[in-house]
């Protein structure tokens, strides 16, 4: 069974009055290769009649957002012409590379009538080859992402990358990245052969859970060395929620500055000038 190296506790880190907890990088935790940061956004409830997220226009080089809607929804637009609203349950991924600007803010409808809010963004980095690949962008809704179900119905897995216990998730990722979202009904358990060379990505989204021997709860990242083969996880509490992944580390230098993540400083000067020069597109509203 693989060790538990340190379960870091997420940092508040409001964005105006949207409640956010950043659970890398932290003080103590940089990044765990090719996982680079983290914003828990919520939960909490906004009135009728609000201002909605506070992500207006800005620009991105060189890594990947993944964003997980759990409670509200979410209002993508972006230099290369995507535009989508995802709901509760749904997921955004998408690719900076070599540059775009995009918008996540609320709906007009979620403005108006209010709600309740809980939403993630997760950054993950791009190989040095990949970091000028063409932009995308995938916007899924819930019943677009399979799900397994495990351990009699206590668990669920809701595959957005990568292949868990044998369905494939419903983004093909670039890289050989599995991510997930896990459901867990009390003493819910899930076992899972991760191997021993990729680095785990283990996020307390709400609940309490025992993970490889060691208890975690909400707003916790647990941290591994990379000596075993095995992760267990089980509930200890009804309905907490897991976000998880694993991947290969690129093992390169990364060097991040504001939106940009590269592999050097002089690409980092490089992203501003052509940003500044207007070749990450044009923004249309």
């Amino acid at each position: 069974m693989r060790t538990i190296k340190a379960v870091h506790q997420a940092q508040s880190a409001p964005i105006a009055d949207l409640t956010t907890f950043r659970a890398l990088p932290t003080s103590l935790l940089q990044h765990l290769d090719p996982f680079l940061f983290l914003n828990h956004h919520g939960p909490q409830t906004y009135p009728a009649r609000n201002r909605g997220l506070p992500f207006g226009p800005h620009p991105h080089r060189g890594f990947e957002t993944v964003t997980f809607i759990l409670e509200g929804d979410i209002m993508h637009q972006d230099s290369g012409g995507h535009r989508s609203v995802i709901g509760p349950g749904g997921i955004q991924w998408m690719t900076a590379g070599r540059g775009l600007i995009h918008s996540e803010i609320s709906s007009d409808e979620f403005k108006q009538a209010g709600g309740p809010l809980e939403i993630l963004q997760l950054w993950v980095n791009l190989p040095a080859r990949l970091k000028m690949t063409e932009p995308r962008y995938t916007g899924l809704q819930k019943p677009e992402i399979p799900t397994v179900t495990l351990d009699e119905g206590r668990v669920t897995i809701h595959a957005v990358s990568g292949e868990w216990d044998g369905t494939a998730g419903a983004v093909q990722p670039l890289t050989n990245m599995a991510l997930a979202t896990v459901n867990f009904r009390q003493d819910g358990q899930l076992h899972l052969n991760i191997a021993a060379e990729r680095t785990i990505f283990c996020y307390v989204i709400r609940g309490r859970l025992r993970i490889n021997g060691q208890e975690a709860e909400a707003r916790q990242l647990v941290e591994f060395n990379y000596d075993g083969n095995e992760l267990e996880a089980q509930a200890l509490t009804d309905d907490a929620i897991l976000l998880l992944g694993h991947a290969t580390p690129f093992g390169e230098p990364i060097v991040a500055a504001g939106p940009f993540v590269m592999n050097s400083e002089a690409e980092i000067r490089q992203a501003y000038q052509d940003y500044q020069a207007g070749l990450f597109g044009t923004w249309t509203e």
